[in-house]
């Protein structure tokens, strides 16, 4: 018998693809599901099913699946739930054994809606058919060119982002895509009838695709598997992973929208430090903190030292604190090496390092910060990232030109810019940027986060990074001396 894995790859690695109920008409499901894999640049062959067309955007369309000529690996099932069983039934008879199940209408709607679910799920495991769903938005494989969802195509990169809402999936994952994070995978897993959280987290483990793994999850059907396979998988892949219905009433929305036992947050949280998964706090945070994770060394410990100016040092250092980090105060001998890279009016190093509202280039920051790596009792850094000197200077004056002395200026510190982004990897120790204005060089940005360093908009944002480093280090550890 074939491993899940091996099961799964009809799913996700499909030769050909047939879309039942595709239709004609705009904004229909069996249209949009139709139209994706075509203009995404699927490169395998593609059957629209549908007994009242002969013809669907330029492509033959066939009265059943039993009648397409050739075999079919994924077929998709658009059409609705109480057709489900029988069209099932044909996609046993043609051999196809991998599907998608779109409609909803299923256990999540009530006992009629279970027992009819029960009964593909029957059909299907009794022919060796793997579906995702039902009640799902589809998936998008970027290896593999193929959109099975109605969005348009996400930014390719190495997170795989798994999603048991459709819709509210879905907007993530584009808001995800529109500011810079890319995905190896999108799935919309729907109410986990045959396919779970637990089997697509074992598909994704051995994904050469996938670097770091991503969930949105309202509940479990095999909670202790999944956390079994997520102690295993952090090993080589950090799991970050964002829960609804931690609340009575998103809870009770949880079982009409998957039909999903949302589970004790206490023991869920639990159940997250057992199996090393990084808890986010919000949505979106998921991938802010997954950029991290990607780019930059692990931290050998959990001590932090910042560099900025003011009050950006204080609100950091009691945003790392807050979250258990520490920030230990600079030696004697650190604090006056350190001392003499700053500006004379800056108060004595301590930690934070204070620049006092000091204008300073890349090449002017980066020594400073490389002194603190250099630190044995300094395991990661926060800074900000340096604005270029015509950019300050076109913010302070009305001319928008140019002298040769301000591109000479902006040479030097484009080397600056280059010199800090190498740093990380110099001391295999992680660098998380505050972008403190608007105004800053969108050069300068490209450079660091080419180099991995990750780029955020406030504070809390930069200690919620460092954090995840810190706790998938620990975690990691721990499950590798197991």
């Amino acid at each position: 018998m074939k491993s899940t894995v091996h099961q799964m790859d009809p799913i996700f690695k499909p030769k050909s693809v047939a879309i039942i109920g595709a239709s004609a008409t705009p904004g229909k499901w069996g249209y949009m599901t139709l139209y994706r894999p075509i203009k995404s640049g699927f490169g395998g062959a593609i059957y629209p099913v549908n007994p009242g067309l002969s013809e669907v955007l330029g492509l033959r369309c066939y009265r059943s699946i039993l009648d397409i000529p050739d075999e079919v690996d994924l077929a998709v099932l658009t059409t609705p739930a109480a057709q489900t069983p029988h069209l099932m039934t044909e996609c046993v008879q043609k051999g196809t054994k991998g599907a998608i199940l779109i409609a909803g209408g299923f256990a999540e709607v009530g006992a009629e809606g279970k027992r009819l679910e029960q009964e593909v799920v029957s059909i299907a495991r009794r022919g060796g058919v793997r579906f995702v769903g039902p009640n799902t938005m589809g998936i998008w494989n970027a290896a593999r060119n193929l959109n099975l969802c109605p969005h348009l195509n996400f930014r390719p990169g190495p997170i795989a982002f798994v999603s048991q809402s459709g819709t509210f999936g879905g907007y993530m994952a584009e808001l995800a895509s529109a500011t810079g994070h890319g995905l190896s995978k999108f799935i919309s897993i729907g109410n986990q009838a045959d396919l779970t959280a637990s089997d697509y987290l074992e598909y994704i483990a051995t994904d050469e695709d996938t670097k770091i793994v991503v969930f949105y999850i309202e509940g479990f059907k095999d909670g202790r598997r999944f956390f079994n396979l997520a102690r295993e998988t952090i090993k080589t892949k950090p799991i970050v992973i964002f829960k609804g219905g931690s609340t009575g009433a998103g809870a009770r929305a949880t079982m009409s929208h998957t039909a999903s036992l949302a589970g004790s947050r206490e023991v869920f949280e639990g159940m997250c430090r057992q199996a090393g998964l990084i808890r986010a706090q919000d949505a979106m945070q998921c991938f802010r903190i997954a950029e991290a994770l990607i780019g930059q060394p692990l931290p050998p410990g959990r001590r932090i030292a910042i560099m900025g100016s003011g009050g950006q040092g204080v609100v950091t250092a009691d945003a790392c604190e807050s979250l258990g980090l520490e920030v230990p105060e600079l030696d004697s001998k650190a604090a006056s090496a350190i001392k003499k890279l700053l500006p004379p009016h800056a108060p004595p190093p301590r930690n934070p390092v204070d620049f006092a509202g000091s204008f300073r280039t890349a090449s002017q920051e980066a020594p400073v910060v490389e002194q603190l790596l250099r630190l044995d009792y300094i395991d990661g850094v926060i800074t900000n990232v340096p604005l270029s000197p015509s950019t300050w200077l076109q913010a302070t004056r009305d001319d928008q030109h140019s002298s040769h002395s301000e591109t000479d200026m902006d040479s030097k510190a484009l080397e600056g810019i280059k010199y800090l982004a190498s740093l990380p990897g110099k001391y295999v120790k992680p660098v998380v940027c505050l972008r403190l204005r608007r105004l800053q060089d969108d050069s300068y940005i490209n450079i660091m986060r080419q180099a991995g360093i990750p780029i955020y908009n406030t504070p809390d944002e930069c200690a919620r990074a460092m954090r995840a480093l810190v706790e998938y280090a620990e975690f990691r550890n721990r499950a590798r001396k197991v």
